[in-house]
């Protein structure tokens, strides 16, 4: 059965990505206007610790689509700093 989480997130997810995006050197655009979320899903693990999101998003009407994982844990993961 689906858990349905009721949230306010604040940056928002397509904020957040909208930031984001411009700098990967895979995304074609230098900018990012009007990102829209087309379609997703998100598994979660039963105790509620990590789960990943799959976004599928476009920039406007026309822009690219882009198929974005999310993860999220819990508490950060030990000695996996960036480098």
């Amino acid at each position: 059965m689906a858990t349905l989480h009721q949230a306010t997130l604040t940056p928002t997810k397509l904020e957040l990505l909208t930031a984001w995006l411009p700098g990967r050197h895979w995304y074609p655009e230098e900018v990012v206007d009007g990102l829209q979320r087309v379609a997703g899903c998100r598994f979660d693990d039963p105790d509620g610790e990590v789960g990943i999101e799959l976004l599928v998003v476009r920039d406007g009407t026309d822009g690219p689509l882009v198929h974005v994982p999310m993860t999220y844990r819990g508490a950060p993961l030990e000695d996996a700093e960036s480098t």
